[in-house]
């Protein structure tokens, strides 16, 4: 695919997406690799955009820069922020009182302890669509129980092999003091991200390494007649 067709499906799949105000970003392809320039009006349509480029077929990597700016156009008060994020925090069952949050100019810093992945992830998720909040930092330590590395590395290649979404032939897991690298290559970002929340929900998992140093996201070439072919980044 070239990237003038890649970049026009982005584009397209941003304008299709009602999440996102499209109206002021701008859309770079180069060999698979989109960047999202511009501004949006909260920090939840900029994530909701950076999940709509990765929906594209042919889409390995999103950088996005884009710009938080409140739709009235006036920042709000650290400590206002702060209430409403840690009060959404606190509503959430999910969330452990643990984890605490801070605000800088509109950023978030979420900081304590938890003991899963899956707890950030919602404390990331409530604080980010706060109105007014323009980033999201996670600083949250993981503090649950350490199995020995191979139980790790055991337990999460059996959780690759069970998932449907992914095909887990080409993939393979090394663990490190729990830290947790899965590489080889994948048929699609879905099956990406599933293999990466695979590994994120292993009891002992406190880190999984950057995805984009190990994961190739290789697709599979939609084809007219008998002939088919990889497009790989």
């Amino acid at each position: 695919m070239s990237n003038d067709d890649l970049q026009r499906w982005v584009t397209e799949e941003l304008y299709w997406d009602p999440k996102v105000d499209d109206g002021a970003i701008a859309v770079r392809a180069a060999d698979g690799e989109i960047t999202l320039r511009g501004t949006v009006g909260s920090f939840r349509q900029k994530r909701e955009a950076e999940h709509a480029a990765e929906r594209v077929y042919g889409v390995t990597s999103v950088k996005n820069e884009l710009t938080v700016r409140p739709l009235n156009g006036l920042p709000r008060e650290d400590t206002e922020l702060r209430g409403e994020v840690l009060q959404a925090l606190m509503l959430d069952s999910i969330v452990p009182t643990t984890i605490d949050a801070r605000v800088d100019d509109g950023w978030v810093t979420l900081t304590g302890t938890a003991s899963w992945k899956y707890q950030v992830d919602e404390a990331e998720f409530l604080a980010g669509n706060v109105s007014g909040v323009i980033g999201v930092d996670d600083q949250v330590e993981l503090l649950n129980p350490q199995p020995s590395a191979n139980d790790v590395k055991d337990s999460i290649e059996k959780a690759l092999e069970r998932d449907a979404k992914i095909d887990a032939d080409d993939l393979s897991v090394d663990t490190d003091d729990g830290t947790v690298a899965v590489s080889g290559t994948v048929k699609s970002w879905s099956e990406h991200d599933a293999a990466i929340a695979a590994a994120w929900a292993a009891p002992g998992v406190k880190d999984v390494k950057d995805v984009k140093d190990h994961i190739v996201v290789a697709y599979q070439v939609r084809h007219s007649g008998d002939n088919t072919r990889k497009e790989q980044a």
